[in-house]
């Protein structure tokens, strides 16, 4: 691979956890539970939203929390995970060149999301733009990265990887027309969680490729969800000096939050997801999603401390 991930997903996930004092098994009684987090799904089901989530505690490969997680759904920027994987895995067998350059002007411009398109730089290397998709969720960089390795080759590594409910339909779009794909991608919370835990249990294609994947990941900024209930810097997260092992990647569209990552502890490890689809009537039918995430999040800090 052009540029060497700085630790094996799987060990740094091993170390993270030994570093921090467990607690007393007795000492987790009664704060392992999911109440806070179900009420508030009822709440949004009842209101009308679509929902899928998905808890998998790593450690025992079980469910902890299930909800229509088969359902497939629009999951929006999170569809640029199985992109991520396959830039990876061109990197690593040579396919593709981590430093070659890809001109901004021969992509068709995109202003939903991203800072690439601020930048007075004209073009940058893959490996740039595999940072800026996964860190900003830069919408012009993911473009590029497309155009680059082509949408055949991720669906046939989304189908390489076993996703029988997972899509990439299209690239991002300012705004989508009758001839345009509806969504930019789909997935269930159940695939989305089992790629986040494959990434860090080295299991996505490779170790070398997985690991990358996950650094990637680990920089990503957008910590206002799920990952809202972790305390930990948006900008500078992936050495915790707590011992908080967190990758997430979250997917915003017009009326879609989706959110889904890996969060490990002293006392456990568990990958999740979380899509809502709703109605976005009012800023206040925005923020009742938004809550949602959050309690998610202070629940999955509950079971991993």
């Amino acid at each position: 691979m052009g540029t060497e991930p700085r630790r094996d997903a799987e060990s740094q996930r091993g170390a993270r956890r030994s570093t921090s004092r467990r607690l007393p098994r007795r000492a987790a009684v009664g704060r392992r539970s999911f109440t806070s987090t179900l009420k508030a799904l009822d709440e949004l089901a009842a209101s009308g939203a679509k929902i899928s989530v998905r808890i998998t505690d790593l450690d025992r490969g079980t469910s902890v929390l299930s909800g229509d997680d088969f359902v497939t759904l629009p999951v929006a920027g999170l569809g640029v995970v199985p992109l991520l994987i396959e830039v990876a895995a061109g990197f690593e067998s040579g396919r593709l060149d981590p430093l070659e350059i890809i001109d901004r002007s021969r992509v068709d411009a995109v202003a939903v999301a991203g800072v690439w398109q601020h930048l007075k730089a004209p073009a940058l290397p893959l490996s740039d733009l595999a940072v800026l998709t996964a860190s900003t969720g830069d919408a012009l960089a993911a473009n590029a990265l497309l155009s680059r390795v082509g949408l055949p080759a991720v669906r046939a590594r989304i189908e390489q990887l076993g996703l029988a409910r997972s899509a990439l339909l299209d690239r991002f779009r300012d705004e989508r027309g009758p001839d345009d794909a509806p969504h930019f991608a789909l997935g269930s919370s159940r695939e989305l969680a089992q790629v986040f835990g494959a990434l860090v249990n080295s299991q996505v294609v490779s170790p070398g490729v997985s690991a990358q994947v996950a650094e990637w990941l680990s920089l990503n900024h957008d910590l206002s969800l799920v990952a809202s209930a972790t305390g930990l810097d948006p900008f500078s997260h992936e050495n915790d000096e707590h011992g908080l092992l967190f990758v997430n990647k979250t997917g915003r569209d017009a009326g879609i939050r989706v959110e889904a990552g890996v969060l490990a502890g002293p006392r456990a490890g568990i990958s999740y997801a979380l899509i809502v689809c709703f109605d976005d009537l009012s800023i206040y039918h925005r923020m009742r999603a938004h809550e949602a995430f959050r309690i998610l999040g202070t629940d999955l800090m509950e079971y991993v401390f």
